[in-house]
This record gives structure tokens, C-alpha cells and sequence, in this order.
């Protein structure tokens, strides 16, 4: 995908991004977006170009466009951050900065928490549809009428994204949980709730987060806004 391509390509999610960031939490979140193909892509620092080192091409190039995006985000919350090291495939930021990472179809965007906020971070981004059939892969029979026909239907493509920034916020790197092992999303519950979704571990109903699914063209980008009422 060429430097303009690639731009274009990106304003989709930037302008999902900016309607989001107006609404997110009351302000207490940023959002960022980087595309794969900007010019340049250089390491912020020798952690980073160390990982980088280490990736094949493509790989490589998400990986920058994901610190890139997770710098902006913080910048948009009145946060400068440097080189974002990782531990494993998770990124470690510096004391005092959070921020979810998400890429698909070579853009990369990231939701960072605000100063002096303890909220739950998580996103996804999701540029390539996925067929129905996948359904069984995301959800489990009580959730299967969230796919029906009419205005109120979600799509699974929303679903499972929805779920893996749910994932995110609520579930370890691996799969760990305080209520027990999360072992694939269709251990994550979703229902409606007013203009989103609210997704929570089966083992543990109450501890539920609310997620926001903005459309960018075909695709979807969701973003966990903050924790959901126990008893919603």
C-alpha cells in the first residue's frame, strides 16, 4: 500500500477515532492511529529497535505503527512517551501511561486512559469482515439472537470485536482471571446495553465492561469505555 494509499486508508478509523475520542468516558480517553505505510518508521528507542530487529518485514511495520499509534494517543490526553519496550507480545509502558494497541489491514490504532483515571483500557480494530459462519467460533447459544435480522442486529464481525476489546481489559495475557481461566471469547458473555454492548466473564457476571462499536467502512472499530453497572 503506497504513502497515499495508505493515508487514505487510515482516515476511515482517524475519523471513527476522532468522533470516539469527543465522546470517550467524558474525555478520560485518547486516540491514536498510525498507518504502516507512513514515511520514515524508525524506533523510538533501542528497546524498540531491538524488538523490531527481531520481526520479519511485515510484522516489523505493525509493530512501529502500534508504538506510533500508542504515542499519539497519549499525546492526545496531554501525555509525551517515549520508546515503549515489551514483555513478551504485551507492550510495557513507562509509570503513569497505559494505552491498548490494535492493527488490521495496516493501520494501527490505540486508546490511552487520561491522567489521574482508573479506567479498564481495551480496543480492536477489525478492517476485514468475517463471514457468519465464524459466529460459533465467537459465541455461545444465548447470544446467537444478537445476530437477527432488523436494526437491533449486530453483525459478527461488531461481536467478536467487541469481545476482543473486552478481552483486553478484563482477561490476563494468559487467559487468567481472578473468577478462573478465560480459555476463548465465547467464555465472555455480551448483551446490549443502550448504544453498545457490555461484556463480561461467565464465571463472574458482575465483572462486566462496557464497549463502544464505531462502523469504519466495512469493518469495525470497538473501544472499552469504561466499567458496566453490576447490575445492568
Amino acid at each position: 500500500m503506497g504513502g497515499e494509499a495508505g493515508r487514505a486508508a487510515a482516515r476511515g478509523p482517524a475519523r471513527a477515532a476522532d468522533d470516539a475520542s469527543a465522546r470517550a468516558a467524558g474525555g478520560a480517553l485518547g486516540l491514536g492511529v498510525a498507518a504502516v505505510c507512513e514515511p520514515g518508521p524508525q524506533p523510538a528507542g533501542p528497546a524498540e529497535a531491538a524488538a523490531a530487529a527481531s520481526m520479519p518485514p511485515k510484522r516489523r511495520l505493525e509493530f512501529l505503527a502500534g508504538r506510533r499509534a500508542a504515542r499519539r494517543a497519549l499525546r492526545a490526553v496531554g501525555l509525551e512517551c517515549g520508546e515503549i519496550s515489551r514483555s513478551g507480545r504485551l507492550p510495557v509502558f513507562p509509570p503513569g501511561r497505559a494505552a491498548s494497541i490494535s492493527h488490521s489491514a495496516g493501520i494501527a490504532v490505540a486508546v490511552a486512559r487520561a491522567p489521574g483515571r482508573d479506567l479498564p483500557l481495551g480496543c480492536d480494530l477489525e478492517l476485514r469482515p468475517l463471514p457468519r459462519g465464524a459466529a460459533r467460533l465467537v459465541l455461545r447459544a444465548d447470544e446467537e439472537a444478537l445476530l437477527g435480522a432488523g436494526a437491533q442486529a449486530w453483525s459478527v464481525t461488531e461481536l467478536f470485536s467487541a469481545k476482543e476489546a473486552a478481552w483486553k481489559a478484563l482477561v490476563g495475557p494468559d487467559g487468567e482471571h481472578p473468577a478462573g481461566p478465560v480459555e476463548s471469547l465465547r467464555d465472555l458473555q455480551v448483551r446490549p446495553d443502550g448504544d453498545g454492548l457490555r461484556v463480561c466473564p461467565r464465571a463472574e457476571p458482575a465483572h462486566a465492561v462496557r464497549v463502544r462499536v464505531v462502523r469504519v467502512g466495512a469493518g469495525v472499530f470497538s473501544y472499552v469505555v469504561g466499567r458496566a453497572d453490576a447490575h445492568g
